[in-house]
């Protein structure tokens, strides 16, 4: 899709969304709000590991960092008294900025890593970040965070449109306009630069394309895409705290991408979605089992996480392109059995003019020799 029809069909999908949130219920719009937080940073990874090749498992710290880039900005315009449509969008902004300053600073620093290597360096970020929430405590609130003040849906919808649905039409916007940028970006010269470094980066580096600076921009567009992400999520549960963020939730982004698709960014619809659906899910069928109360205990989360994982591993072998994946060869094969073949034609058969049936030769030609001789001076 190029970029002038993609933008039409980004404002036609925000529609769509939109005005589905009014039959939805309050709780389920509440969920949808939440699926497009986690479908932001599941893009920028399928930006940075699907299309770059670079293994991060970091996701998860770079919402953190767009989720107290909010809180913070928030809180202080808050405390400065300043409302309104500014308090909406300047905090979103933070949310942005302050994560691709992030992804700046890990591209320079992760420019040079491949590999497990990358992994671990990445894996290192999320399992401090406790260590730095409670090391700048005053700051940012220590283990139990930050309480944010947000700004409440307008006085003129107030009545008709539930809070649930306000942050579900914000979500979706920011989601909306991720989906179309990361799109756009993949479709042009940075894009092909960026495979071609995935692919062999001693090639692309004779072809002229700077290694080192294409994956430095590819860290710091996942990252402010995940921190949008993180301050979506921030502004939906109005708080920002460390346990929000933790190993879990990276390894939770890394597996949806990968089932959904991680080479699409449409798989990262899918990958979302699962995220969000089907943990609500499994734990609604655990509480309804007729178990006793300790197992019960047991099977909360546990088995949702057991269940995530079984889903990885038969789409690892079965399908390993993903969902997306599924989807696009079911229909690539529908498409191909709605075209019959061409009959064939053969020489020389009988009823064809100038042909002498299927034994003899066309008249007028001359027959080519059934085996050629390699044998010098031999015909």
């Amino acid at each position: 899709m190029t970029p002038s029809k993609s933008l039409p069909a980004a404002a036609g999908a925000a529609a769509a969304l939109i005005g589905l949130t009014f039959v939805l219920e309050p709780f389920v719009s509440y969920q949808l709000a939440t699926v497009c937080a986690y479908l932001c940073a599941i893009a920028g990874l399928t930006v940075l590991t699907g299309s770059g090749g670079q293994l991060s498992l970091g996701q998860a710290a770079l919402m953190a960092g767009g989720a107290y880039s909010y809180a913070l900005c928030a809180n202080a315009m808050a405390e400065a008294g300043i409302e309104g449509p500014v308090l909406l969008l300047a905090p979103l902004a933070a949310a942005v900025l302050g994560a691709a300053a992030m992804g700046l600073v890990i591209g320079c620093a992760a420019g040079r890593l491949h590999g497990p290597y990358l992994a671990g360096f990445t894996l290192a970020l999320v399992v401090a970040i406790p260590a730095v929430t409670s090391t700048f405590s005053e700051m940012l609130g220590g283990d139990q965070g930050l309480w944010i003040t947000v700004e409440k849906r307008p006085d003129a919808l107030r009545g008709t449109v539930s809070n649930e649905q306000w942050q579900s039409w914000l979500a979706i916007l920011c989601a909306v306009a991720v989906m179309a940028v990361l799109h756009n970006l993949l479709r042009g010269r940075f894009g092909r630069q960026l495979r071609a470094v995935r692919d062999n980066s001693a090639a692309a580096a004779l072809a002229g394309v700077n290694v080192a600076r294409t994956k430095i921009v590819s860290f710091t567009v996942s990252a402010a895409a995940a921190g949008l992400g993180g301050g979506l999520l921030a502004y939906v549960t109005q708080s920002a705290s460390p346990g929000a963020y933790s190993l879990v939730l990276s390894l939770y982004l890394l597996m949806a991408a990968v089932i959904g698709g991680i080479g699409s960014l449409t798989g990262a619809v899918w990958g979302a979605l699962i995220m969000v659906f089907l943990p609500h899910s499994i734990n609604s069928f655990t509480a309804d089992l007729p178990v006793s109360p300790d197992l019960a205990q047991r099977l909360d989360g546990n088995l949702a996480i057991a269940v995530f994982g079984t889903v990885l591993v038969l789409v690892i072998l079965l399908a390993p392109r993903g969902i997306q994946g599924l989807i696009t060869a079911a229909v690539r094969r529908f498409r191909n059995s709605g075209t019959e073949p061409l009959p064939e034609t053969t020489a020389g058969t009988a009823g064809s003019t100038g042909s002498a049936g299927p034994a003899g030769p066309v008249p007028g030609t001359a027959s080519l020799p059934t085996k050629l001789s390699t044998t010098k001076g031999q015909p």
